[in-house]
C-alpha cells in the first residue's frame, strides 16, 4: 500500500500561478533561489543530457532587456499595445529566471524528449517557488521568439531558445482562480 504525501497532493490540487504584474520585491536571495533551482532540475531527463540551463535576470539586466524589447517590437512593426506589454514583462519585473533549452545532439534520445524535459524544468521551478511561499508565473513572448533578441539580449547560441521566463517575487494580489478542465471530459479509459 502506498504512503501518500497529503500535503504535497493538496498543494498540487490547489496550486496556481500568480500574474507577473502582481509580483514585486522582495525576491528570493541567491541562496533561496539556489534551493529553488536545485528542486527545478529534479525532472525526467532521459540520457542525463541536461538539455537546459538557467539564466537569472536581475533588475539591471531586466531594464536592458526592456529597452531591447521596445527596439525589437519597433523593428518587427508591432502595435503600441503589444509592444508595451512585451516591454513591461521585463521593465516591471524584479527577478526572472530564463530556462534555456540547450540542444544536445544524440541519436539515443529524441529531440521531443529534450524539449519536454525543459518544459518540466519550467514547471518544477514554478512549483518550487510557489511551494516556498513566493508568487511565480511562467511566461514567454514574442521577444524571446525573435532570434536577434535571443542572440543580442540573452547571448544565446545557435539552436538555444527560451523554454520559459519564470517570474518570481512577492505577490501583491491574488486574482480569482480560473475554471479548470474536468478530467472526466478529457480522459479515455482503456481496459483491454
Amino acid at each position: 500500500m502506498p504512503t501518500p504525501n497529503k500535503a504535497a497532493l493538496d498543494f498540487l490540487l490547489t496550486r496556481r500561478s500568480r500574474p507577473a504584474r502582481t509580483l514585486t520585491a522582495p525576491v528570493p536571495s541567491r541562496d533561496e533561489l539556489t534551493v529553488l533551482l536545485t528542486a527545478a532540475v529534479r525532472v525526467p531527463d532521459h540520457g542525463k543530457l541536461e538539455p537546459w540551463r538557467f539564466m537569472v535576470l536581475e533588475k539591471p539586466a531586466l531594464n536592458r532587456l526592456a529597452a531591447l524589447a521596445d527596439a525589437t517590437g519597433r523593428r518587427l512593426g508591432l502595435d503600441d499595445e503589444r509592444r508595451a506589454k512585451g516591454v513591461a514583462q521585463f521593465a516591471d519585473a524584479d527577478l526572472v529566471v530564463a530556462v534555456i533549452k540547450v540542444p544536445r545532439p544524440t541519436d539515443r534520445i529524441p529531440e521531443i524528449e529534450q524539449i519536454l524535459s525543459a518544459g518540466n524544468v519550467c514547471l518544477s521551478l514554478l512549483n518550487a517557488a510557489l511551494a516556498a511561499g513566493w508568487g511565480a508565473c511562467w511566461l514567454t513572448g514574442w521577444h524571446v521568439a525573435d532570434p536577434d533578441f535571443r542572440r543580442d539580449g540573452l547571448g544565446l547560441a545557435e539552436g538555444e531558445w527560451v523554454a520559459g521566463l519564470i517570474h518570481i517575487g512577492t505577490e501583491t494580489a491574488v486574482p480569482p482562480d480560473r475554471p479548470r478542465p474536468d478530467p472526466a471530459a478529457i480522459t479515455t479509459w482503456i481496459g483491454a
